[in-house]
């Protein structure tokens, strides 16, 4: 009995590995195949003037493949984006938690996730349809597919994501905690920022992690309400073009392993560091946060 119990256990395991394993492994090929298609442009630009260079013309003669405008533009949309979603995203799953009542917290919350489950393209039509001449008619502007629609299109993405998984972390705080604090003397507010929100932090940074990572690669919801733009912006209401938007617009144009097919498989493995990268220190932050929650316990 105990040696089957034994033998399933270690079957179980092997199997959890070789999940764990093919995830890696997946990724390492994904990796290696940007690497493999995109590493030869490198034998016509410099990697500076690739990353640095302020000037996207693929198709001109001779061609320029700066994707510093790129960059900048993704950067700025995503910032922007976490500025609007985190704080919003948070202060509702507080709300939701702690504030309202059961019975409108029962019809807010399964509204809240679905909203989590609209197709990006929806998302970006209702950018181009109802946010962008409300920006140009309010803002006086050229147009209004610019990087602050964007980003407030990712944000209206990424903020059901938050405002959900936040919500479930705060709610699963021990009501021994709450009620303790309130046993001494704390008001709810306090109880809120000093107890609460401490005991939760972790499974927020996973939130905000979440949210805005699906913020950060993104490609519809960019290429139609973003501008279009590949320019350094100047202010917010610039048009733009990020990097997921210009490889989604351009490959189809691109000639097979020519240049311009390089430059842009060289682009997502820009892309592909940049949200490794994001991963890595938000999850730093997270544990972080996690230490730093449970010793304020």
């Amino acid at each position: 009995m105990l040696s089957a119990r034994n033998t399933r256990e270690k079957t179980i395991r092997g199997l959890f590995f070789l999940i764990a394993f093919m995830s890696i492994f997946t990724l390492v090929l994904i990796f290696l195949f940007l690497v493999k298609e995109g590493v030869p442009i490198f034998e016509e630009v410099s990697i500076r003037d690739f990353v640095l260079g302020r000037y996207w013309y693929p198709t001109s003669e001779p061609p320029d493949f700066g994707i510093f405008p790129l960059i900048l533009a993704s950067l700025g949309v995503t910032v922007l984006a976490a500025a609007i979603a985190i704080p919003l995203g948070v202060m509702t799953a507080i709300y939701l938690a702690e504030i309202a009542s059961r019975r409108f917290r029962e019809i807010a919350k399964p509204a809240v996730e679905l909203l989590a489950s609209l197709p990006s393209v929806v998302i970006g039509f209702f950018g181009m349809v109802v946010v962008a001449p409300f920006l140009q008619e309010t803002f006086n502007l050229a147009t209004g597919l610019n990087l602050f629609n964007a980003a407030l299109m990712l944000a209206f993405m990424s903020v059901p994501t938050i405002c959900s998984i936040s919500e479930d972390a705060i709610y699963s705080v021990p009501k021994e905690l709450k009620e303790a604090s309130l046993a001494l003397g704390a008001t709810r507010l306090e109880t809120i920022l000093r107890v609460i929100l401490p005991a939760s932090l972790s499974g927020i940074s996973t939130a905000v992690i979440l949210g805005m990572s699906r913020a950060i690669g993104e490609t519809m919801v960019v290429l139609m309400v973003a501008g279009g733009a590949a320019m350094v912006p100047t202010s917010i209401f610039d048009p733009v073009r990020p990097l997921p938007a210009s490889i989604a617009a351009e490959m189809a144009e691109a000639p097979f392993r020519g240049d311009h097919y390089h430059a842009l498989f060289a682009t997502g493995m820009v892309l592909f560091l940049f949200t490794f990268c994001f991963n890595l220190v938000a999850d730093q932050v997270a544990h972080r946060y996690k230490q730093t929650g449970a010793a304020t316990l």
